[in-house]
């Protein structure tokens, strides 16, 4: 073989090698679902469930991180092949990405200073913290922006939660657990009112987003989420995550 073909060959090797790897990406800066941590590794709920669906579905899987708002413009370039990222299916995202079955059912709820308010219905004309791109942030804008709350956007939530702690926001809007797992570490705040679950923005739960049309992949990831729902795997990692 002359050394044209054999380059040719090995382009063809590693290019089916490439073919079989599925790129993750994610947003590692919402705790508990996606973290890094003091070794500079993700960790997570999200990490570690995609970390046993590749097991039980034999794939070869590579993650990385991104700001959450570049995600589903990832996978539409098909930079990515799936996102999990504690990504609330909403009817806009199923218009660009398709979507696993839920992993995880949501909801949603504002943190505030303790007394500084009664109610939701305080925080008008007030300014909130939201996570850039997220269902947050769209919920208030279709909902709560005509009666004068102003959502803030911030790249990740951690850093929205540290202006509120410095003063500069009147509270933050995020998803449920998140905000529990922020709590059991900071005194002075509480949750502000009932939990939100609009299926439009909340309600319907997590899906992996997957690029459109790779309907190989997303069976091959639902068919993984039944194994570890039927062996265990699952309620072992959601009670690691969120003990009762």
């Amino acid at each position: 073989m002359n050394k044209t073909l054999l380059s040719l060959a090995l382009l063809a090797t590693c290019g089916a090698v490439q073919a079989e790897e599925v790129k993750f990406v994610t947003n590692a800066a919402y705790p508990p679902f996606e973290f890094v941590d003091e070794n500079n590794e993700m960790q997570g709920f999200d990490l570690d469930l995609a970390r046993a669906l590749c097991d039980v579905a034999a794939l070869q899987c590579s993650f990385h991180n991104q700001s959450f708002d570049s995600l589903i413009p990832s996978l539409k370039f098909r930079r990515y092949h799936a996102a999990i990222a504690a990504m609330d299916i909403t009817p806009e995202r199923a218009k660009q990405v398709d979507f696993s079955d839920i992993y995880y059912e949501n909801s949603a709820v504002f943190v505030a200073p303790t007394g500084k308010f009664d109610s939701i219905d305080d925080l008008k004309d007030k300014t909130v913290g939201v996570q850039n791109g997220t269902s947050h942030q769209k919920y208030i804008q279709d909902k709560l922006e005509s009666e004068g709350l102003e959502a803030r956007p911030y790249q990740s939530v951690q850093d929205a939660l540290l202006d509120m702690t410095n003063g500069r926001l009147n509270a933050v809007f995020a998803d449920t657990a998140v905000v529990g797992e922020w709590l059991g570490n900071n005194d002075g705040y509480a949750v502000l009112g009932e939990r939100i679950t609009d299926d439009n923005y909340f309600g319907t739960g997590f899906g992996i987003a997957v690029t459109k049309g790779n309907q190989e992949l997303l069976d091959q990831l639902n068919q993984g989420l039944s194994e570890l729902k039927a062996n265990g795997s699952y309620d072992h990692l959601y009670q690691k995550y969120f003990p009762q």
